[in-house]
């Protein structure tokens, strides 16, 4: 039997390096250089923010941030500091924050995508969509219930990545914005205690039927089921406004 590729999927494949990418540096909260990568199509478009995951860099989007201009979004892929490299792309913004001595832990980073957004909503003057990966997945919960300036969180993979020092359950109650939610399968039943704590009306937790991936990897083609989160996104994305 023929395998039916859905349109949109087509979409991105055809057109995933049509995007032109540059790299920017602008100044974190605490004077930190942050680098990140511009995926840009016209300064008519709002802004989406790209945060990764433990360990990794802006590279993380590398494959993935030119897809998401096809939701017709300006795309920034951040370095955090509380991050190393991936995909041969390595950490601009924590070997800054390592040689100016400041902290490099999770919550720190947090002050990285605010400064992003800064960047973003001033371009554009149009609210910004967040989308974070595993614990940067959690700090765009946290920082999307209470900016503004922020109109809808994609999230995958949150948890509580913070001991003590934050407890997300808590943070989110207060969440009233569009919210996309994901993770690997293995994943699902932590991450849907934190979906219920989620006042909103427009939250949306996908739960893929293979096991998938941890963070936002469930979107590169080297997953096996790519394919389902990604119309799972793209349903989400068109009651987005």
């Amino acid at each position: 039997m023929k395998k039916i590729i859905p349109p949109f999927l087509m979409l991105l494949a055809i057109t995933s390096t049509l995007n032109a990418q540059q790299t920017i540096t602008f100044l974190s909260k605490d004077g930190v250089t942050v680098t990140a990568d511009l995926y840009f199509i016209n300064d008519t478009l709002p802004y989406m923010v790209l945060c990764h995951q433990a360990g990794y860099s802006r590279g993380e989007y590398k494959e993935t941030g030119p897809k998401f201009t096809k939701f017709k979004y300006n795309c920034i892929a951040v370095d955090l500091r509380s991050g190393e490299e991936i995909n041969d792309v390595k950490n601009e913004t924590a070997k800054a924050a390592i040689e100016a001595n400041k902290p490099i832990s999770y919550l720190d980073a947090e002050q990285d995508i605010i400064a992003t957004i800064d960047y973003a909503y001033k371009k554009s003057n149009k609210k910004v969509l967040l989308l974070g990966s595993s614990y940067s997945a959690s700090l765009a919960l946290k920082i999307g219930a209470s900016d503004d300036r922020v109109k809808a969180v994609i999230a995958y993979s949150p948890g509580e990545y913070f001991g003590h020092k934050l407890k997300l359950k808590d943070v989110v109650k207060s969440y009233d914005k569009p919210v996309y939610i994901t993770s690997a399968k293995d994943e699902a039943a932590e991450v849907t205690k934190i979906v219920k704590e989620i006042k909103s009306p427009s939250k949306l937790q996908f739960i893929p039927i293979e096991q998938g991936m941890h963070g936002s990897k469930s979107l590169w083609k080297s997953t096996s089921n790519h394919g389902e989160y990604w119309i799972s996104l793209f349903m989400f994305m068109r009651n987005v406004k």
